[in-house]
C-alpha cells in the first residue's frame, strides 16, 4: 500500500476511534446519571425527571452554539487542535461529574459535555479532508457505525460498572477520553495545510444564525440541510416515546426494550459499516439517498401498524436501512464547498442537529399523548411512528426537487481538498 494511502487509512482510523470512544463515554453514563439525580434530590423521583429534561436540553443548546464556533475554528487553525482539545476537554469534563458533590455541579459537568462533545464537527471536517469524493459516503458510513457500537455497548458497560459504584462509569469515560486525547497528541497528523485555511476568524458566522448562512449559499445545499433536518427531527421518535410505546401496546418489561434497543444499534452499525459503500458504488449517491429514506418510511409504518411485537421488531432492521440515507446525503453536501468551509459546514449541520433535538421530543410526545389520550373514541398509538414516516417521505420529496438526476456539485465554491502530506490517497 503506498505511503499516502497508509497515511489515509492511519488518520480515518483514529477519527473512527474518536468518535467510538467519544460515543461510548456518553452511553456509559446513560444508566447512572438519573440514579446519581435521584440520590442527589434525595429519592424525589418527579423533579428528578424534570432535572433530567433540563440537562438533555441545556445539553442540545451548547451543541447548537458550540458546534458553529468549533467547526469556524477548525477551519482556521486546523482540525488537530480543535479534536485534542476536545477531547480532553470532555476528559477533564467526566472526571468533574464523578467528583460531583451536588446536582449543580452534576449540571456543570452537563453543559461542559456538551460543549466538548461539539467536537464532532471537527472530526467529520477531518473525513471530508483526507478522503477523496468517491470515498466520502462510505467513509461517513463508517462513523455512522461507530455511533452505533456506542450505542450498543456504551449503556452495557456502564450499568455493569454502575452496579458496582455509581461513580465508577465517569472514571471510565474519563479515561477513555483522555487516553483517546494522548493516542492523538502520538499519532494524528494535520489534514488542512495552512494554505487552505480561512485567512481569519469569522466572528459573525460563529454562531447558529451565521453558520446557517452557509446552508442559504446554494439551492442544493440548502435543499439538502433541509432534508438532513427533517431527518433529524423523526429520528427523535425512538428517544421520545420508544419506551412509552412499547410499554403501552406491548407490554414490554426493561430487558424486552433492552433488547429491542440493542437490536437498533446493531441493525444500524451493519447498515454503516458493510451495506452503505457497496449500494453507494451500484447505484450512486443519488440512489442510495432515496432508497435510506423510504425503507426508513417504511420500517416507521410497519411500526405504527404492528399490533404484535414480532412484527415491531421484524421492522427494525428495515427501519435501519435508512441509515443507508445518511452518508450520502453529508457527502455531497462537503462537494458544495470550498475546502477551507469544510468545518463551518459541518458546524452548520450540528446547528441543524440540535434544533431538531429541541423541537423533535415536544412534536412526538404530544402527538403520542394526543392519540392514546382517554377522551379519545379512537386510539392510534402508532400516530408518532407515522408521522415520522411522514416526514421521511417529505425529505425524499424535498431531495427529489433539489436533487434531479443530472445533478452535480456545480455549486461548490472550490476544488475538493487534499490534505498535505498526501493523506489523501488519491485525487478527487
Amino acid at each position: 500500500m503506498p505511503r499516502a494511502a497508509r497515511g489515509r487509512v492511519a488518520a480515518l482510523n483514529f477519527i473512527f476511534v474518536t468518535v467510538l470512544l467519544d460515543m461510548l463515554a456518553l452511553g456509559i453514563i446513560v444508566p447512572v446519571l438519573p440514579r446519581l439525580v435521584v440520590d442527589f434530590l434525595h429519592g424525589d423521583a418527579a423533579r428528578a425527571a424534570e432535572v433530567i429534561g433540563l440537562f438533555a436540553t441545556v445539553w442540545a443548546l451548547m451543541q447548537l452554539l458550540f458546534s458553529p464556533l468549533l467547526g469556524l475554528l477548525s477551519d482556521r487553525f486546523g482540525r488537530r487542535p480543535v479534536i485534542l482539545l476536545s477531547n480532553l476537554g470532555l476528559g477533564l469534563d467526566y472526571v468533574v461529574m464523578a467528583l460531583a458533590p451536588t446536582v449543580r455541579w452534576l449540571f456543570v459537568g452537563r453543559v461542559l459535555s456538551g460543549i466538548t462533545s461539539a467536537s464532532i464537527t471537527a472530526a467529520t471536517a477531518y473525513i471530508s479532508d483526507v478522503t477523496p469524493v468517491e470515498k466520502r459516503a462510505r467513509a461517513f458510513g463508517l462513523i455512522g457505525a461507530a455511533f452505533g457500537v456506542g450505542f450498543v455497548l456504551g449503556p452495557a458497560v456502564g450499568g455493569w460498572l454502575g452496579a458496582k459504584n455509581p461513580r465508577l462509569p465517569f472514571w471510565f469515560a474519563a479515561a477513555f477520553s483522555l487516553l483517546n486525547a494522548l493516542y492523538g497528541l502520538l499519532v494524528l497528523p494535520e489534514s488542512l495545510p495552512r494554505e487552505r485555511r480561512q485567512p481569519r476568524l469569522r466572528w459573525q458566522d460563529a454562531n447558529p444564525v451565521g453558520a446557517l448562512a452557509l446552508l442559504r449559499s446554494h439551492p442544493e445545499l440548502l435543499g439538502l440541510a433541509t432534508v438532513n433536518f427533517l431527518g433529524y427531527v423523526a429520528h427523535e421518535v425512538y428517544a421520545t416515546v420508544f419506551v412509552l410505546y412499547a410499554t403501552y401496546r406491548y407490554g414490554w418489561g426493561g430487558r424486552s426494550i433492552g433488547s429491542a434497543l440493542a437490536l437498533v444499534g446493531v441493525s444500524s452499525m451493519l447498515v454503516s459499516a458493510a451495506i452503505v459503500g457497496p449500494v453507494v458504488a451500484r447505484r450512486g449517491e443519488r440512489g442510495t439517498l432515496f432508497a435510506g429514506l423510504l425503507l426508513g418510511a417504511l420500517g416507521f409504518a410497519i411500526f405504527g401498524a404492528a399490533r404484535q411485537d414480532w412484527l415491531f421488531l421484524v421492522a427494525i432492521p428495515i427501519n435501519c436501512l435508512w441509515g443507508l440515507a445518511g452518508p450520502p446525503s453529508q457527502s455531497m453536501m462537503t462537494q458544495r464547498v470550498s475546502p477551507s468551509e469544510q468545518g463551518e459546514l459541518q458546524g452548520a449541520l450540528g446547528s441543524v442537529r440540535s434544533i431538531a433535538m429541541l423541537v423533535g421530543p415536544g412534536i412526538f410526545a404530544v402527538t403520542f399523548a394526543a392519540f392514546i389520550s382517554p377522551e379519545r373514541a379512537v386510539k392510534v398509538p402508532g400516530a408518532p411512528w407515522y408521522l415520522a414516516g411522514a416526514l421521511l417521505i417529505l425529505a425524499a420529496v424535498v431531495a427529489r426537487v433539489v436533487l434531479p438526476r443530472s445533478a452535480s456539485p456545480a455549486g461548490a465554491k472550490g476544488p475538493v481538498a487534499a490534505p498535505d502530506g498526501g493523506l489523501a490517497g488519491g485525487s478527487s
